[in-house]
């Protein structure tokens, strides 16, 4: 039903000679795939990456967007700037985001409405820190962070829209939710979407985990019924673990 992504998200890394010599390694590993292949990586990168995957089943992404068309916004990029580089998807709300660069459920829902205006894919992200998992407030957290991130969005939307449930305290630490918990947290997460938004809107949303997903975990973490991909940091920076992830049901 739900046709699996997994994307690779670059974060501050690779310089242009890097990204071309990245994506010309992955291209041929991955050709046969059967889930969505997509690398988001940072702006400088992006028409190297695009002229490195022309021809191949790589989708390639922008690691962020603003929701103004433009303005005094010092460090930003436009959707429209994004348009003429022909990105296809673009992450929001990641953990990072949140933590270090003051992202909030607000401004999460308004970079989501300028990635839909400008007819990207947003993969939005969710999870809570391990404060708030060991104090028993992760569906509290995911419950706000899904209702006021996608507030006013409508079913045509979510044709688009990827969640990512990330658990913060998962991400860069070698620690992973068991697959199990992943699934069960995924699946509240669906939860939710059936509850605030309709359950046709559960049913063909796609959300991966980002949590550490590596080659160790992969093909448990995606046996999973709830799990639809997976948005990978570290491992994406890899052209084997990369594609391994990608062929993870080969």
């Amino acid at each position: 039903m739900r046709k699996p992504l997994i994307a690779g998200n670059w974060k501050m890394n690779k310089t242009m000679a890097e990204t071309k010599e990245l994506i010309s390694a992955i291209a041929p590993k991955v050709k046969d795939a059967d889930c969505d292949v997509v690398v988001c990586v940072p702006y400088t990168d992006i028409q190297t990456a695009k002229r490195a995957a022309k021809g191949t089943n790589i989708k390639i992404g922008a690691e962020n967007v603003h929701w103004a068309q433009s303005g005094a916004f010092t460090g930003e990029i436009s959707a429209d700037m994004l348009k003429e580089l022909k990105v296809e998807y673009v992450i929001i709300g990641h953990s990072e985001r949140r933590q270090y660069f003051g992202e909030t459920d607000e401004t999460v829902n308004k970079r989501v409405q300028a990635a839909l205006d400008a007819k990207f894919k947003p993969i939005v992200c969710v999870g809570e820190t391990e404060e708030e998992r060991e104090s028993g407030m992760t569906e509290t957290v995911l419950l706000r962070q899904v209702t006021e991130g996608l507030k006013g969005f409508k079913s045509k939307d979510f044709d688009k829209i990827v969640i990512a449930y990330e658990p913060v305290w998962a991400i860069g630490t070698g620690k992973t939710a068991t697959a199990t918990d992943a699934n069960n947290t995924i699946g509240y997460i669906r939860h939710v979407l059936a509850k605030k938004f309709h359950r046709s809107i559960a049913e063909k949303a796609r959300i991966l985990y980002g949590g550490s997903m590596n080659v160790k975990n992969c093909k448990e973490l995606m046996a999973e019924e709830e799990i639809d991909g997976g948005l990978i940091g570290g491992a994406s920076l890899k052209a084997d673990d990369f594609a391994f992830i990608v062929n993870y049901d080969k």
